[in-house]
């Protein structure tokens, strides 16, 4: 195992009702503007718009929406975020939604505090923010557990890029698996191999010899590939949800990567094809795995073959466990939409 120094920022208010029982006392150590940051406008129809800005009002929190928040957030959009918290002299910024809300706002957060531009300053002049505008999460859609880090992938459309940025860690992160009941299965699917792509690729990385870190690889690889199977076979197990999104974010919480040098070139190569396209990320990702893997087999033999017996079930002479099915089986799954990709017009 190589050396490490953990440290965790995140306080995580987990399970049911979340939100209803702790927003009221983290928003009572905030300013009095709020930024409530969200996507397309799907918690207005679900009843989680009207309980968080329920809780809001009676903070007595002045709000300011940033609305509009897409899928592969861009570039443009960070830039209007960060304009408006300055306009708003925003206290607190309220990123309610999955990986790109909350991706979105980390970035906002710094840029609000910067006078040069933050891709500019971190690709350019290799320096990263140290001022930001502080967060806390709502967690509605699981998979990317970008509530767990301050690394955010934004798309530059003028660039043609989709690259990492980094920003603020947040203060909390509300994870409510009753809050992601109303997600489309495709998407549900489409986060759970997000996470388990995440856990696959720092499994790969070095060192190569089983380590702590691994064998709790193992067994989140397990879990996710469980509790995948009971949602398909139930999209109303509360108890497959609560599995999932915690899932997600062990898998981005840093637990896995301890004493590891993580192999993330599947989501290297997935993050310019979806600049390029604007495909789903966890659909991309299912795409490009086997391909990768194929080109990786010969330098990682070991690590393939103690997947296959650890979190597949195979046995060492190659017979599927009765209680396991084939990896492909999963990626079919995920690929099993009418369209994986968008081209950069269909927006």
């Amino acid at each position: 195992m190589n050396s490490f120094t953990y440290s965790y920022p995140v306080k995580v208010y987990f399970g049911e009702k979340a939100a209803a029982k702790n927003l009221a006392a983290e928003l009572a150590e905030v300013g009095p503007n709020v930024m409530l940051a969200y996507g397309g406008g799907s918690i207005k129809k679900n009843g989680i718009y009207e309980e968080l800005t329920g809780i809001l009002k009676d903070a007595g929190k002045t709000v300011t929406e940033f609305a509009g928040i897409m899928s592969n957030p861009i570039y443009a959009k960070v830039q209007e975020g960060a304009a408006l918290a300055k306009e708003k002299n925003i206290d607190f910024i309220l990123a309610v939604g999955g990986g790109s809300v909350i991706d979105c706002c980390k970035i906002v957060s710094a840029q609000a505090k910067l006078d040069k531009d933050i891709w500019e300053l971190e690709y350019t002049d290799h320096k990263q923010p140290t001022e930001f505008i502080p967060m806390g999460a709502v967690v509605t859609a699981f998979g990317t557990g970008a509530e767990m880090n301050n690394g955010a992938v934004i798309t530059n459309e003028e660039k043609m890029l989709k690259s990492a940025l980094w920003g603020a860690f947040y203060s909390f992160a509300i994870l409510d698996p009753a809050y992601t009941m109303t997600m489309p299965m495709k998407q549900v699917i489409s986060g759970a191999f997000d996470s388990l792509s995440h856990s696959m690729e720092t499994y790969m990385g070095s060192p190569r010899e089983v380590n702590l870190s691994d064998e709790i690889n193992e067994a989140t690889q397990r879990n996710i590939i469980r509790n995948i199977r009971a949602t398909l076979k139930d999209p109303q197990d509360i108890q497959a949800r609560s599995e999932l999104i915690w899932a997600a974010a062990v898998a981005e919480n840093g637990i896995l990567k301890i004493g590891k040098a993580t192999d993330f070139q599947c989501h290297m190569l997935e993050h310019q094809l979806g600049a390029y396209t604007d495909c789903n990320h966890g659909q991309g990702l299912a795409v490009l795995h086997p391909v990768l893997y194929k080109h990786m087999m010969p330098e990682a033999n070991h690590q393939f073959a103690r997947m296959a017996t650890e979190v597949w079930g195979l046995d060492p002479a190659g017979r599927l466990r009765q209680s396991s099915r084939k990896l492909s089986w999963m990626f079919s799954r995920i690929l099993s939409g009418r369209s994986v990709c968008r081209r950069p017009s269909q927006r």
